[in-house]
């Protein structure tokens, strides 16, 4: 409590120099999470990431309205490498609808489904989940600011995943973050997922998280529709499973049509 006591007068005071910036679309995801924001209508979202052991994961959004969003995913663990192809079981589902467009003094809300998680995905011990698990269902609540050196979002929500319960863990989740510019082409992402739906039997003994996963990212705007974004996920590893974060690459490409 001294910590946010002692930070709240500071924060108060630059509240007035940060200026709310409406016109700002929020990104739709974080570096694993989901924000409030959604493609706009007639826009498309190509997304490329590269995963830990040469997984890899593609996925196509489209906007179909300015407050609808609808797309698919498709992968496999192991693509890259002279391993043998594990896909994944099934395309996975990615739609999200804006409820509340955010104003001056309210954040925008978004309600979702996201039933593509990270990494393998374990069906041989019968847990028939993701080494991360998807987001399933989720609120999303976004609020941005302009500062003097960019954006500022902050992003928080709460999540159940009500496909991935063979773990026995069927647990409410929340994930919050912030992205902030450096310049137009340059920002800095960050999220916590709390990860409260993987803690217990099974998911105990196989999660290499430690209180949750931070997640990290820098994220720089190559050309005006080209992002190519830097992951470094899992900072809070725990070190009697794993002595390593994962790095990860991920790509995408915004177009209209």
């Amino acid at each position: 409590m001294k910590f946010f006591k002692s930070i709240s007068i500071p924060f108060f005071i630059l509240l007035p120099i940060i200026g709310w910036a409406q016109s700002y679309p929020p990104p739709t995801t974080l570096v694993t999470v989901p924000s409030a924001g959604t493609l706009v209508r007639g826009s498309y979202a190509m997304e490329m990431r590269v995963q830990k052991g040469g997984g890899l994961t593609t996925s196509l959004s489209v906007g179909i309205t300015d407050r609808f969003q609808f797309g698919l995913s498709f992968g496999s663990a192991n693509l890259i490498g002279d391993d043998s192809l594990v896909w994944y079981p099934r395309p996975e589902a990615n739609l999200k609808y804006r409820l509340i467009d955010e104003t001056e003094s309210m954040p925008g809300v978004s309600f979702g489904l996201n039933t593509q998680g990270l990494g393998h995905f374990n069906e041989a011990d019968s847990l028939m989940r993701y080494d991360v698990k998807a987001m399933g269902l989720y609120f999303a609540g976004s609020k941005n600011w302009k500062t003097p050196l960019g954006n500022l979002g902050v992003h928080a929500g709460t999540n159940y995943n009500f496909a991935e319960v063979n773990d026995g863990d069927k647990d409410l989740n929340y994930f919050f973050g912030f992205d902030i510019e450096f310049n137009p082409e340059l920002s800095l992402l960050l999220e916590y997922n709390a990860a409260l739906n993987e803690n217990d039997m099974t998911a105990k003994t196989m999660s290499i998280s430690r209180g949750g996963y931070l997640n990290a990212a820098i994220r720089w705007t190559f050309v005006e529709h080209l992002h190519i974004e830097m992951d470094f996920n899992n900072l809070l590893f725990d070190d009697e499973k794993v002595d390593y974060f994962q790095r990860e690459l991920k790509i995408t490409y915004i177009e209209y049509f």
